[in-house]
């Protein structure tokens, strides 16, 4: 029976900051290291074993993936990195306090950046330093697919094709699946994954460092859905 189990990074230095993050490349605090470490021994406690680990090409994402397989005594398992799980790009927004921008712009449209399905944030431009286009980590992909500012439903529009290249085919052989990755990246994989309408997504949030299991049937469909 197909296992698949999602944990989302430990507290990321922006996160103790209340900052917004996206595609920038930010570590994990001390506390989401012991999130993350927490994670494995629950995993491990639980007799779960992988066949396979995913995540982003973000160090809060992999280091996550690696101090939770370490601590379930399986660091050696092969491991495919992907920015298709990268967190949501959240635009000209990245960096900045959700307080101050709630101060600013007001807490109802703020509350649309960070959790409507398909409201964009402001775009960053690409000419702009922070921008992924002068980041080595992307420097394959062609322009047109780096984000200046993503929502929900287009995060979506680019997890579902690594879903169903990588991650799908793998479930199908009855294998056992972790992908550690973002709140945002994991919002959307979930909503494919339990059918979860564009409405209700917006109240799904998914908490830091708490393995996420899902047992499958064997074309994929939710048994059983708890956290360890």
């Amino acid at each position: 029976m197909p296992k698949l189990v999602f944990i989302r990074h430990g507290q990321s230095e922006w996160n103790a900051l209340n900052q917004f993050t996206g595609w920038v490349d930010v570590d994990l605090t001390d506390k989401g290291v012991a999130e993350a470490k927490a994670a494995g021994n629950k995993i491990k406690a639980a007799n779960i074993e992988f066949d396979h680990v995913f995540t982003s090409v973000l160090k809060r994402a992999i280091k996550t993936c690696h101090y939770a397989l370490e601590n379930a005594d399986q660091l050696w398992v092969s491991e495919t990195k992907s920015w298709r799980l990268n967190e949501r790009h959240y635009g000209a927004l990245q960096g900045l306090n959700k307080q101050e921008t709630a101060d600013k712009y007001g807490d109802e449209q703020v509350n649309l950046w960070r959790r409507s399905y398909d409201t964009l944030p402001p775009l960053l431009d690409e000419k702009d330093p922070g921008s992924a286009t002068n980041d080595r980590r992307y420097q394959n992909l062609e322009k047109r697919s780096i984000p200046g500012g993503e929502n929900l439903k287009v995060t979506l529009e680019r997890v579902i094709p690594f879903w169903q290249d990588e991650v799908a085919p793998k479930l199908l052989k009855g294998e056992t699946i972790l992908i550690a990755a973002h709140g945002n990246s994991l919002r959307a994989l979930a909503k494919h994954v339990e059918g979860i309408s564009d409405e209700e997504i917006m109240g799904l949030e998914i908490p830091t460092g708490q393995p996420l299991v899902y047992e499958l049937s064997d074309d994929l469909l939710v048994k059983e859905k708890y956290y360890l």
